[in-house]
């Protein structure tokens, strides 16, 4: 959760085992390669023109008449399928750690990287005015990165896991960075125009409800049983507007723009794949862009 900085799924009860896939054995799934029928995983099936396929049927592409290069494995989303589907989350969950313990070694960067709309520093004297408002657009990026709580990064680094890892696989690592990027803009952008100007806010949730977002558009998209990430999203919305402490606009801001961009990744027709994933990330990135110059304006 962003705040104010403070002073498996189960095989039914049928008795019959789910299908494992057979590159990954330790994962479940419920889907088979339309070729040859062998069970996949997310990370393993790759789309085609009807159902999926597995990386070895691609690569063997027999009988599809496609050049050469149309037969490598790719995400769901039409990214490169990656030895390592987590290397991403794993660099920005330690971006998040690094910045953490650097905090706790130096307390005063707290305000000089925390999103701040304008406010007055008395310190050091004579003072100054700070924020974005004031051209420190960085801050804007920053506070994406930026925890002070050993429960709130917790809380923020273990969504991040859980859910980014699946959505790193299927996007691929671009996509994937592209979504938890613009979803933290975006949800820094409306805590921006909504919060009060001298209203402090840190945190990834942005990011992260960008990443529920998607995680749902995801599941809609594959046919799985959306319930329990909906209960979870629900759960964590109940949380956002009834403790206090949290800015609600960075998780709102993140969420819409998630969705958005999933929408984009994983429903674009393949012939305009690229076309159409480049831009639905320029509609919230410039979306961001307008409502931060907006804001601007109107305290400057």
């Amino acid at each position: 959760m962003d705040q104010q900085p403070p002073g498996d799924r189960a095989a039914a009860g049928s008795g019959v085992p789910t299908p494992t896939c057979y590159r990954h054995p330790d994962r479940e799934t419920g889907i088979s390669c339309t070729r040859c029928g062998r069970p996949i995983c997310p990370e393993c099936m790759v789309s085609a023109s009807v159902g999926f396929q597995c990386p070895d049927c691609v690569r063997q592409g027999s009988g599809t008449g496609h050049h050469p290069a149309a037969a490598r494995p790719r995400t769901l989303a039409g990214g490169a399928v990656a030895a390592d589907p987590r290397l991403v989350t794993k660099i920005l969950v330690g971006i998040n750690l690094a910045v953490f313990l650097l905090v706790s070694v130096r307390p005063a960067l707290v305000g000089d990287l925390t999103l701040l709309g304008l406010a007055w520093d008395p310190s050091p004297p004579p003072g100054s005015i700070e924020g974005v408002a004031e051209g420190q657009w960085y801050r804007l990026v920053t506070s994406m990165f930026l925890h002070q709580e050993v429960v709130h990064i917790g809380f923020n680094m273990l969504g991040l896991w859980w859910l980014g890892g699946q959505l790193e696989a299927a996007l691929g690592r671009s996509r994937y960075l592209a979504l938890y990027l613009l979803s933290g803009l975006a949800g820094s952008a409306l805590t921006y125009l909504i919060a009060a100007p001298n209203q402090g806010s840190l945190g990834a949730s942005g990011a992260v409800y960008g990443l529920f977002g998607a995680t749902a558009v995801l599941m809609r998209r594959m046919n799985y049983d959306m319930r329990p990430v909906l209960v979870l999203l629900a759960i964590n919305m109940v949380f956002t507007f009834t403790w206090g402490g949290i800015a609600w606009e960075a998780h709102v801001g993140g969420l819409i723009a998630g969705v958005a961009i999933a929408v984009g990744m994983v429903h674009a027709p393949r012939e305009r794949r690229t076309a159409v994933q480049v831009g639905a990330c320029a509609l919230v990135l410039l979306a961001s862009i307008g409502i931060i110059v907006a804001r601007t304006m109107s305290l400057t």
